[in-house]
């Protein structure tokens, strides 16, 4: 039996969307002029050498992060990436991906920080963060669209909003997890709030706020499907496509090259927070 009443709540969003375009175009032109530019920056830096280089670079990070096996592991992936065709589009989908996990580290460690050291500032961002991880990732996508049309800048918001959840949550509980003992310490040497920040919080809690970031690139790799949906291309592109043809074999391509990034992404930044909680136990 339906209701005799209804909520015009979806009315009330479009609303809201045609006084945001309305009255913010400009503002929402200029994060599509930024967005696009350290988009396309980007990937001419990761397009324009040799994809050995590339694959040279990648290897070295890895290696100097976690050793040899995941350099050689890193090689292998990649070149695999290579030998499928897929280059072009994986680096494509890692630009996406790394400029998306820039702004959103960007946003939600400050918040992560604020949040911390507020409990007033913790409650409301909390309820905020779990609407933002509940609802629907494809439902970002729609006032993307309607703000910045089809194209990449969509795809990287609605990355932007979907991953930075973790980021904040992770933030705020190493900094709320730091011995209040050594924060007292430094009360007592009369550092100041923020010195107690940058000195102790930031450093005891980095493993912490690393394994923070690393959900947020692994979050942010799951939207890589969804923004090919909107024009954004890459991996997610091919996947949309074969979806659509019904082509297995190439879906299997593009879905084995999202993989091997995600593999590559999350072996170097959690080795990033292994190794500072090795030189911390150290000393």
């Amino acid at each position: 039996m339906e209701a005799n009443f209804r909520i015009p709540l979806g009315d009330w969003v479009e609303v809201g969307l045609d006084w945001l375009t309305t009255t913010l175009d400009g503002f929402f032109l200029l994060v599509r002029t930024v967005l696009v530019g350290a988009y396309d920056g980007l990937e001419w830096l990761l397009q324009a050498p040799p994809y050995w280089a590339i694959i040279v670079v990648f290897a070295a990070i890895a290696w100097w992060a976690s050793g040899w096996k995941l350099g050689v592991g890193t090689a292998v992936g990649f070149l695999v990436i290579v030998g499928v065709n897929q280059w072009e589009n994986a680096m494509n989908s890692l630009a996406l991906v790394v400029i998306a996990t820039v702004v959103a580290v960007v946003i939600s460690i400050p918040l992560g920080i604020w949040a911390a050291r507020s409990d007033r500032a913790s409650a409301i961002i909390k309820p905020i963060l779990d609407f933002m991880q509940t609802m629907p990732a494809m439902v970002y996508l729609i006032p993307a669209l309607v703000m910045f049309r089809v194209g990449v800048v969509p795809g990287i918001v609605a990355t932007i909003i979907f991953s930075m959840a973790p980021g904040v949550r992770f933030t705020e509980l190493g900094i709320r997890g730091v011995d209040k003992e050594v924060v007292e310490a430094g009360h007592a040497f009369g550092s100041s709030p923020s010195k107690i920040l940058r000195q102790i919080q930031l450093p005891l809690a980095r493993p912490t706020i690393m394994a923070g970031v690393n959900q947020v690139i692994m979050l942010s790799l799951s939207m890589v499907v969804i923004a090919g949906m909107v024009g954004a291309g890459g991996l997610g592109g091919d996947v949309v496509a074969s979806l659509s043809r019904i082509d297995a074999g190439f879906g299997f391509e593009a879905g084995i090259a999202v993989v091997i990034l995600a593999i590559f992404l999350d072996r170097v930044t959690a080795s990033f927070g292994t190794n500072a909680t090795k030189k911390r136990s150290k000393k």
